[in-house]
């Protein structure tokens, strides 16, 4: 099986290079941005007719949410533009698309977990360009996975986790928002999740379409924040007692607005292809490599 990943530079591209490298029945061209201009249509179609790849995992991305809100052509190219070509190209060679998406793709109000159907209405840059590359991967290659995700973290890049460890070595004390509630999820859980997928399909596996796929339990950031310090402790990173006070996403206003439930619903994936969620707590285990 051939496998070509984009954006191996990022969270889940690094942990896809990581887990793919352990796997010699799998032959893997990972390329991040230096390497493939995921917006330049012809380099796509010139680097998938050559490897010609039985799937694609597209793990490139504009995720600077607050950046998105001015950067807005950028945010189309990389998140609609860039999707589109790549999923013209896996159409043209017979490959399945597997396309990572977002928890931004809706408003965010909803009253309980976040199901494949309901209905989606983003409210910033970042999740109406998400949505629109969801709408033209599925429009250009009927194979498709499209993988929603949230609040991922991992040991590369920038996080959630990583910020809090970092802060925690100057600070004492931090204000973290208590209203937002989401689902924090391991990249390396996300790129395990990506590649059993794309196993199942190669075998015959035809449970294409959209899908959710985040950790468990769900928390607010406050709550995330503080069982990140109590591991923290635990595992001799951090010598003092963080105060850590609950504050509403008012009191930490952003140019992009958050949503207030990021909750998602995985019964889906665990239905078709037999997925757990993420245990973002064990992921955890070993902080020093967030440092």
């Amino acid at each position: 099986m051939k496998i070509l990943v984009t954006g191996s530079n990022g969270q889940v591209g690094s942990c896809l290079v990581k887990q793919l490298s352990q796997m010699p029945e799998i032959e893997f061209w990972a390329v991040d941005r230096t390497q493939l201009d995921i917006t330049d249509a012809a380099a796509v179609a010139k680097l998938v007719n050559d490897f010609k790849p039985h799937a694609i995992i597209n793990a490139a991305a504009h995720t600077a949410v607050d950046k998105a809100e001015d950067e807005v052509a950028l945010s189309y190219a990389i998140n609609r533009d860039g999707p589109q070509w790549l999923a013209e190209a896996a159409n043209s060679a017979g490959a399945v698309m597997l396309h990572i998406s977002t928890d931004y793709v809706f408003a965010g109000d909803k009253q309980g977990e976040y199901r494949e159907t309901d209905a989606i209405d983003p409210q910033g840059v970042y999740g109406k360009s998400k949505l629109a590359g969801e709408l033209a991967v599925a429009a250009a290659c009927p194979r498709h996975i499209i993988l929603r995700t949230a609040w991922v973290f991992c040991e590369t890049g920038n996080n959630f986790v990583k910020t809090m460890l970092r802060l925690s070595q100057s600070r004492d004390e931090l204000g973290v928002v208590a209203d937002q509630f989401g689902g924090p999820t391991y990249a390396g859980d996300i790129a395990n999740a990506l590649i059993t997928m794309a196993k199942a399909i190669s075998n015959g596996n035809q449970s294409f379409g959209i899908y959710h796929y985040s950790g468990l339990p769900h928390v607010n950031w406050h709550l995330f924040a503080c069982e990140i310090f109590k591991q923290a402790k635990s595992q001799g990173l951090l010598d003092k007692e963080m105060n850590v006070k609950a504050i509403t996403s008012e009191q930490y206003p952003t140019p992009a607005k958050r949503p207030k439930n990021s909750k998602l619903d995985c019964n889906k994936i665990l239905q078709h292809f037999g997925i757990q969620a993420s245990d973002w707590r064990a992921a955890l285990n070993k902080l020093n490599g967030y440092l």
